[in-house]
């Protein structure tokens, strides 16, 4: 199921209107998850950071041992090639995906230098207005380490934990849930890294190999440390972020995103959270 409209697709070469089949159903990724995808924005007629995201999908292949055969600089262009149907002030999401079409040693491993499939999603779906916010609650799942999951890739087989912890706190009333690693510190929410500012400085979870650290939270911490902002990266507990002045999420589809409440605590939108969507917004239109 689709989560925008006005869908373009990218397979074997060429672009296609509208959401086409691109997978059979003995491929590996179909049966045994070896899918990966990445994200990216277009909109105000810029795709920030696109050409990270496009490594980073090809990063996430070689984590689950599928050969990625499209170069960063390939990508790019297919991509913007594809963003020519869409009109300048469209907001589009973009999300580049392989799977692994055979299997090789058991079937279940990837066959080492088999056949790749590759497809872009281009679909129209809005950005969130500047006063949009977000909940957040507690939840009984966990992020996995890399013992357990491949938590350096950004792979579909990660999400169904995902989904466990936002139906969980779609259930208690809120919209996403803040999530601890094995040893019970906050990694970040169900769908986004996570922030908190108190007295004026901003802390956010260290990464720590159990969560993917963003393209996005890099960004906002590059632009809050140029802009003179102090942003410690550092072990966080739930209790941190209830004693917080301000929470806000990090992610590519939205890039900002205030949060309102953490169980009990409420915040206000504060003047950090609207300096970090405004300073986003500056770097993306000057074309850095």
């Amino acid at each position: 199921m689709p989560t925008g409209t006005n869908i373009r697709t990218y397979f074997k070469g060429t672009w296609h209107a509208g959401d086409i089949p691109v997978m059979n159903a003995a491929d590996h990724g179909m049966w045994l998850g070896s899918n990966v995808f990445d994200g990216a924005r277009f909109f105000e007629g810029v795709t920030p950071d696109l050409d990270k995201h496009c490594a980073r999908v090809n990063a996430s292949a070689e984590a689950l041992m599928v050969t990625p055969t499209i170069s960063v600089e390939d990508m790019v262009e297919i991509v913007e090639d594809g963003l020519k149907a869409y009109a300048k002030d469209a907001a589009v999401y973009v999300r580049p995906m392989y799977w692994a079409i055979e299997g090789g040693h058991s079937a279940i491993v990837p066959k080492e230098g088999g056949d790749t499939g590759f497809a872009i999603s281009l679909e129209e779906v809005p950005m969130a207005t500047p006063d949009a916010s977000a909940t957040l609650t507690r939840t009984r799942f966990r992020r996995p380490v890399m013992e357990d999951a491949v938590v350096n890739a950004k792979a579909a087989c990660l999400y169904p934990n995902n989904a466990r912890m936002l139906a969980e706190a779609k259930s208690k009333g809120f919209t996403n849930a803040l999530v601890a690693d094995a040893l019970g510190n906050v990694a970040e929410a169900a769908t986004a890294n996570a922030f908190a500012v108190k007295d004026g400085e901003v802390f956010t979870p260290v990464p720590n190999g159990t969560f993917l650290a963003g393209i996005t939270r890099a960004r906002h911490i590059e632009n809050m440390r140029a802009d003179g902002m102090a942003v410690h990266e550092t072990v966080m507990s739930f209790e941190d972020f209830q004693d917080a002045d301000e929470v806000f999420l990090s992610g590519n589809m939205m890039k900002v995103t205030p949060i309102t409440a953490f169980d009990d605590t409420h915040y206000q939108v504060g003047p950090v959270t609207r300096r970090v969507r405004e300073m986003y917004w500056d770097w993306a239109l000057s074309g850095s």
